[in-house]
């Protein structure tokens, strides 16, 4: 559920104090952000399946991006208690039932979550899938959906290849290891949250790079979010 400002003003004000409701509250990074300076995180989860409605996120990796830099000091993993058997996902991303047994339940994995993203905007690839998830899951914990701030780079990779061509893209050219291909960077195993999270890191620095190459003045935020 997404609210207007008189009914988001009352939900803030029920937050309690903590990681998300500073994310909530404090100030985000302006539009007009010059790319070169902006601060980013890229952000993956690893699920019982693929639709946030009904599957839960098993665990959740995040790496920061400072300007054009990719920070790994601050980077990290975060196991998630699913509260439901993982079942055949398993056989995708590794993660056993076992494995979760020392999980953080899902309110502490939230507050890992946006405590790395205070001040900063988050980079996903198809990123409907990673606010879906993290907005359910705040929802169920919270009661409300936190407004997310993306920037999504399977739509960035749309966008240079689609530039000055009539046809969509070829079939399969969007994914995530497939864009990496095509700027020439390494593949890494898949299905990892960490990894994924800074394999898309380092895409969002290829594809910005390019879009910076062929723009006449400095992008900015605003030139790349989704929403």
């Amino acid at each position: 559920m997404w609210f207007n400002s008189r009914s988001w003003n009352r939900v803030t004000q029920d937050i309690p104090d903590g990681p998300i409701r500073r994310y909530v509250v404090d100030d985000k990074p302006e539009p007009a952000t010059p790319l070169s300076v902006a601060r980013l995180l890229a952000v993956d989860v690893e699920t019982t399946g693929l639709d946030p409605k009904k599957d839960q996120i098993l665990s959740i990796g995040f790496v920061p991006v400072n300007g054009t830099e990719i920070d790994l000091s601050g980077a990290g993993q975060v196991l998630v208690r699913a509260g439901v058997e993982v079942g055949e996902s398993a056989r995708i991303h590794g993660i056993t039932d076992d494995a979760l047994a020392d999980a953080l339940p899902p309110a502490a994995a939230l507050d890992v979550i946006f405590a790395a993203l205070h001040g900063r905007v988050m980079i996903c690839h198809h990123a409907a899938i990673e606010t879906g998830f993290i907005g359910n899951a705040c929802n169920a914990v919270h009661g409300f959906r936190p407004r997310l701030s993306v920037v999504d780079t399977l739509a960035l990779q749309f966008r240079l290849l689609s530039q000055g061509f009539d046809d969509e893209p070829p079939a399969g050219s969007l994914r995530l290891w497939t864009a990496r291909s095509q700027f020439g960077l390494p593949r890494y195993a898949a299905h990892n949250a960490l990894t994924d999270a800074l394999a898309c890191a380092e895409l969002y620095l290829a594809q910005t790079a390019e879009l910076q190459a062929a723009s006449t003045k400095p992008l900015t935020l605003k030139s790349v979010l989704k929403y």
